[in-house]
């Protein structure tokens, strides 16, 4: 049987920013409905009323459009306040309705997809069973983890924090090691001297029995010296992976 490889991890840090959310609530045809009342251009006919009309409703647009954006602002801001606070649950809510208002952007995927991965871990009721396999709520956040760093990559195909963030999840939450491996190579064509990475990716690659390719990334983060602690892990880890090479 294998020995577990120990793997250093990174704890993601959110800047916190206090705020009072205040929601709009203003729609459309609300918008359309007080312009009737306020500026009476319910039935334009002539031209000059066609076009007084249409200059109106553009400016009624400009200001929708205005308070939507500062509406997902707000909830942007709020879900990384909860985020801070570790109220994983309430960040989540905020980051989908951000969603709602900046459906292409992947920060808010990246960070919907950490709450995610901390909810599924939230609960007792949601751990491992007995015989091995994963409670069905607990899947559903981590396939909501997974989805959700896998669209912040297709907005962004550069963004190594989801491809750090993918591989992590397929290693230690998924046990789909093999899956993690080609994101934490584009990870670490990035961020060269991540030891964290380079940690995640060894142990994918000997869980998946590439041992050359390990030993050549331990051999990396010893050269490398982050840290005393971080060199007695690698050059422990090493000798795991050279004592299981040779009985293979």
């Amino acid at each position: 049987m294998k020995k577990v490889l120990k793997a250093a991890l990174v704890a993601v840090s959110i800047a916190s920013v206090v705020l009072t959310v205040t929601s709009c609530g203003n729609s459309y045809n609300s918008i359309k409905r007080m312009q009737k009342l306020e500026e009476g251009v319910s039935s334009p006919t002539t031209k000059e009323e066609l076009q007084e009309a249409i200059e109106k409703y553009d400016r009624r647009a400009i200001d929708l459009v205005t308070t939507q954006a500062q509406e997902g602002t707000w909830y942007k801001i709020l879900g990384a306040r909860y985020l801070d606070e570790q109220l994983y649950g309430k960040a989540y809510e905020a980051f989908q309705k951000a969603l709602e208002f900046y459906p292409n952007n992947a920060n808010i995927y990246y960070y919907l997809a950490i709450c995610a991965g901390y909810i599924s871990n939230s609960t007792i009721d949601w751990n491992v069973h007995n015989d091995g396999s994963v409670s069905e709520t607990k899947m559903k956040y981590l396939k909501v983890a997974e989805e959700a760093f896998q669209r912040a990559l297709s907005i962004d195909p550069k963004y190594y924090r989801a491809m750090y963030g993918l591989g992590v999840l397929y290693i230690f939450e998924m046990k789909q090691s093999e899956l993690a491996i080609p994101y934490l190579e584009s990870f670490l064509e990035v961020q060269t001297k991540d030891t964290n990475g380079m940690f995640a990716l060894a142990g994918a690659y000997y869980d998946n029995l590439e041992f050359d390719k390990a030993i050549a990334l331990y051999d990396r983060i010893i050269e490398l010296k982050p840290n005393e602690e971080k060199v007695r892990e690698a050059e422990a880890n090493k000798k795991t992976v050279m004592d299981m090479q040779y009985q293979n």
